[in-house]
């Protein structure tokens, strides 16, 4: 009912203290460029910068690397205006109550106008990407965590294989190891046409996600460039998507159990990759990192040609275990909680319902996925 779209603006960049206020409707894309033009960057990025500022924080948006929080940790200040018309400054030290609310705000406290953006110096990255195997990545998981400043893998269910991704600051020249062929003709084209097939022959899946590791993640891959440009990711497929975070301790649990449950239930099958991320926590009252360091396990099945393809028993399965490891949804991806659900999940969960019904008495920023989330 309110498009941001034309409050696009960079309002302020202050370069001493490498903060950038904009208005909330700006695109991250857009804002990327602008930034460079002073010589700073945000420091961490989700996979897709078609997204605005405001819904960014909102929803919780995160990437990985231990040494970094969800996106919404770099919010320094922002103005919310609330049902009755108020305009609110927050920040640290003003209304700083709203403020730990507001930065993950679910779109339901009021309309944020402005952020403020702790923002770094411009920066290059190098992604390397290499294969391994899910026993050795879970076996050595706090010796990647330490080699990368933006470490994650990828499993291949039904398979052991794993690709390793690692992205560091570098000083090389952009360069990039991508090709049509392999990215579109058989990561794009080819796949979708066997996704495809295998709706009709589930049997398969288990068959393409090794045919693929083979095929695309067996050789070591490397590429540098702007760090937005390597931090941004060019998502080509229609997909249904679940990510939870959970405590970091209990990754190698949850995995090793989401792999047993495959091999125990085979006609069960789940598209590649599992992607696992690594986030520090923080003290944001709805941020699924909450008072503890998490890794984010998201699953993905695609639509090949937008066709539905069957995933009821897959997505059940994966959120038992994550609610018996003690995982949090993420708030812009598919999952099936409720009030009574966040309460156990949220040790703060009722000092935002609070602060939410005194902001806005009378539901004006409600929705029906909200009313699930609070009532």
């Amino acid at each position: 009912m309110i498009h941001m779209g034309k409050m696009n603006r960079v309002l302020q960049v202050d370069t001493e203290k490498k903060q950038v206020t904009v208005e909330a409707g700006i695109l991250l894309a857009d804002l990327h460029p602008q930034l460079g033009k002073h010589g700073l960057a945000l420091s961490n990025l989700g996979a897709v910068s078609d997204v605005t500022a405001g819904g960014v924080i909102g929803s919780g948006t995160h990437n990985t690397g231990i040494k970094h929080g969800i996106l919404a940790t770099q919010v320094v200040a922002l103005t919310l205006l609330t049902a009755d018309g108020t305009i609110l400054e927050c920040s640290e030290s003003s209304n700083a109550e709203v403020f730990q609310a507001a930065r993950v705000h679910l779109g339901c406290l009021g309309v944020i106008l402005t952020i403020t953006l702790q923002c770094v110096p411009q920066f290059h990255l190098q992604e390397i990407s290499f294969p391994s195997t899910l026993e050795e990545v879970l076996n050595n998981l706090d010796s990647h965590l330490k080699k990368s400043e933006y470490f994650r893998f990828l499993w291949f269910p039904h398979s052991e294989n794993v690709s390793i991704i690692y992205q560091d600051h570098t000083n090389k020249p952009p360069s990039s190891s991508a090709t049509w062929f392999w990215d579109y003709a058989i990561g794009f084209y080819l796949l979708e046409f066997l996704l495809w097939v295998s709706s009709f022959l589930p049997g398969l899946v288990g068959w393409i996600n090794r045919c693929f590791f083979w095929l695309l993640f067996t050789r070591k891959k490397e590429s540098s460039n702007l760090s937005y440009k390597i931090f941004s990711y060019e998502c080509r497929f229609k997909q249904h998507v679940q990510d939870w975070a959970i405590p970091r301790e209990k990754t190698k649990e949850a995995l090793l159990e989401l792999k047993a449950m495959l091999e125990a239930h085979p006609k069960m099958v789940a598209h590649y990759p599992v992607e696992v991320r690594f986030t520090r926590g923080d003290d944001i009252l709805l941020s699924p990192c909450f008072q503890r360091d998490s890794c984010y396990m998201n699953i993905i099945m695609y639509r090949p040609y937008g066709k539905d393809v069957p995933r009821l028993d897959y997505w059940l399965t994966y959120e038992t275990i994550m609610k018996k490891v003690g995982g949090r949804p993420h708030w812009a991806k598919a999952h099936n909680c409720t009030r009574k659900d966040f309460e156990k999940m949220y040790p703060a969960f009722s000092k935002f319902c609070a602060i939410r019904e005194k902001l806005d008495p009378t539901g004006m920023f409600l929705n029906a996925y909200l009313e699930k989330v609070f009532y």
